[in-house]
């Protein structure tokens, strides 16, 4: 054990993790020159077109040090942002240490501080690694005095590489293997290890990712999971290298794999203890805090008969991420579906991308939404997921949405453009400080601000060089109110949205105008109207199409021509009573990326 190293990779999107992991394991030989590829942790097609990680992923290396030993190094390379935070949590529970990269040339950003606060917390050791030393604006005396100040580390040793040459990147591995400890010694030989993760593998089940903290696990034996109470047999017990290779067991400060014919995934629980069913350990290992998603959205079949097809996807996509939940709901316009759960935007994004990629189903979401609680007169307590479930005015008396504290971090000539925008938000300043040329600023924000644009029109107004961070904080008093989508008289409640009152009419107005461009004509006049409550707030007509009920008319007195005028207005009247209007399944998907 004594020669045992597990660390995890953390850092801001974009700052060189993925790159850093692979020449850690191009040096320690993982794999032959011809078998790497720039970024080889990132296996899913998504990760790879988007150039980001959204999967902790893991690789045990063998090295032969300068001091003649030879140690086993276990590598998790973690996502960057701040909608897989959870990812890295998971990650940084089974490690002893982390190996700190930050870019030499863009210095620390927000997720960089978030993920070393989360390294802190686990009581890590850290190496600090300073990355793309090669390019012309890399500045590395000026960004070791930034970590000193932002983050308050020591970084006067920190180890100046580029990942991408490989410059330096020797200094990284040997500082790892001195600096960092070993795994702790069991206090005793009873298995006891942690599920750190979880995936659906067609041809062998459910396969579980562990670290073992105690004891050892091998092929045969009978394990049992704590939280659950399943027990299973061991078929296979590996680890990766990053190919999947079998061995005998396991043993304690190892980190690997096994399989054991799982069929049901509700027994997988990611933060899961596992034991030896017949001498299991005293007590379950600490887990994890479980996620609390922050976004809301409903998912419904294209096809109502692929519900079914689209739970089994929803079950393996929540053993392969636990961030993501889900619940039965129905809609009187869209039918059965499920409500869903994300932490983020981006993390709704890629949900809906791997649904329709890994298990091929047509889908339409409806707006994203946050929770709020509802006070009812009543002296009752609602918590409201879905804005369409709203009870009636009346019977309210007051609604509470969820706030938020944001850590930004700008180059000081945007600071006018993020302070601008935040207020626009309904944003609170709560602190501003500066750091050489950067600023970190802090405000407190809705959080139904933030889910929409926020971040998109971030990223615009400081042409990309702004980095942001997130903490739900609590709860407050809002002037809230439920804007109704009417579609013929009709309400659509797919298209409801809770939004303050100041913004209501320009919302709605906003919808109703994209929604008569989506809506295909009739025979008839179609009334799009936006209304609180009783109260219709913005409209517009979809006009109809005209027949020239006179065109075989060759003369004759103007009340001919009248007659047949009315007859076809009685006509259009009585089909405006009984049509039905269609929207289609794009109208659904455009009303959503409305812009103020």
């Amino acid at each position: 054990m004594e020669n045992i190293r597990n660390f995890s990779i953390i850092a801001h999107i974009d700052h060189g993790k993925s790159t850093l992991a692979d020449r850690i394991i191009e040096i320690c030989g993982g794999l032959d020159k011809r078998e790497m590829k720039a970024q080889v942790l990132d296996s899913m097609d998504i990760e790879r077109e988007r150039g980001i990680t959204i999967k902790a992923q893991t690789v045990r290396l063998t090295y032969d040090a300068n001091d003649g030993n030879t140690y086993i190094l276990n590598l998790i390379d973690t996502p960057g942002h701040v909608d897989f935070a959870y990812e890295v949590s998971r990650s940084l529970a089974a490690c002893e240490g982390s190996v700190l990269v930050v870019d030499a040339s863009q210095g620390v950003e927000a997720q960089t501080l978030a993920n070393v606060y989360h390294a802190i917390d686990c009581d890590h050791e850290i190496v600090t690694v300073l990355n793309k030393i090669d390019l012309p604006a890399a500045d590395v005396e000026a960004v070791k005095r930034q970590i000193k100040e932002v983050i308050g580390i020591d970084a006067s040793d920190a180890i100046a590489v580029s990942a991408k040459s490989g410059e330096g990147m020797r200094n990284v591995i040997e500082a790892i293997v001195h600096k960092l400890p070993p795994p702790r010694k069991p206090c005793s030989d009873k298995l006891c290890a942690l599920l750190v993760d979880s995936w659906y593998d067609k041809y062998l089940g459910v396969v579980i990712l562990i670290r073992v903290f105690e004891g050892e696990i091998r092929a045969g034996m009978k394990m049992k999971m704590m939280a659950t109470g399943a027990t299973y047999t061991v078929d296979n017990v590996g680890y990766f290298l990053p190919k999947k290779t079998m061995t005998e067991k396991l043993t304690a400060g190892e980190v690997g794999f096994i399989t054991a014919s799982i069929k049901d995934i509700s027994d997988c629980q990611v933060g899961d203890t596992i034991t030896d069913d017949k001498n299991p350990c005293d007590a379950p290992l600490k887990g994890f805090k479980p996620s609390v998603p922050v976004v809301f959205c409903g998912i419904f079949p294209v096809d109502s008969s692929e519900l079914e097809k689209l739970k089994e996807s929803f079950q393996k996509l929540h053993l392969n991420d636990s961030s993501f939940s889900y619940e039965a709901e129905t809609s009187a316009a869209l039918g059965f579906g499920f409500r869903c759960g994300f932490l983020g935007l981006l993390h709704l994004e890629i949900i809906q991308e791997r649904l329709e990629r890994e298990f091929d189903v047509d889908i339409i979401m409806t707006a994203p939404s946050v929770i709020y609680k509802v006070y009812m007169t009543n002296g009752e307590v609602k918590e409201l997921h879905n804005p369409a479930e709203m009870p009636d005015v009346v019977k309210i008396s007051k609604i509470e949405e969820p706030w938020i504290r944001a850590t930004i971090i700008v180059p000081e000539t945007y600071l006018g453009a993020v302070l601008t925008l935040c207020e626009d938000k309904r944003g609170e300043q709560i602190d501003i400080n500066f750091a050489g040329d950067r600023t970190i600023v802090q405000y407190r924000l809705p959080l139904n601000e933030v889910v929409f644009d926020f971040y998109d029109k971030l990223k615009s107004t400081t042409k990309g060089y702004a980095s942001f961070d997130y903490q739900t904080t609590d709860y407050r008093e809002g002037d809230l109110v439920k804007v109704s989508i009417l579609v013929n008289g009709e309400p659509v409640d797919a298209l409801s949205m809770i939004v303050h009152k100041s913004r209501a009419e320009r919302r709605g107005r906003a919808l109703c105008l994209k929604l008569k461009d989506l809506i295909p004509r009739q025979q008839f006049k179609i009334a799009i109207q936006a209304a609180i409550g009783g109260k219709i707030i913005a409209r517009e007509t979809v006009s109809p199409f005209r027949k020239d009920v006179t065109a075989k008319l060759y003369g004759g007195d103007v009340t001919r021509k009248r007659k047949l005028l009315d007859k076809q207005k009685e006509g259009k009247k009585r089909m405006r009573q009984f049509g039905d209007v269609e929207i289609p399944q794009k109208a659904f998907i455009e009303a959503l990326k409305i812009d103020d």
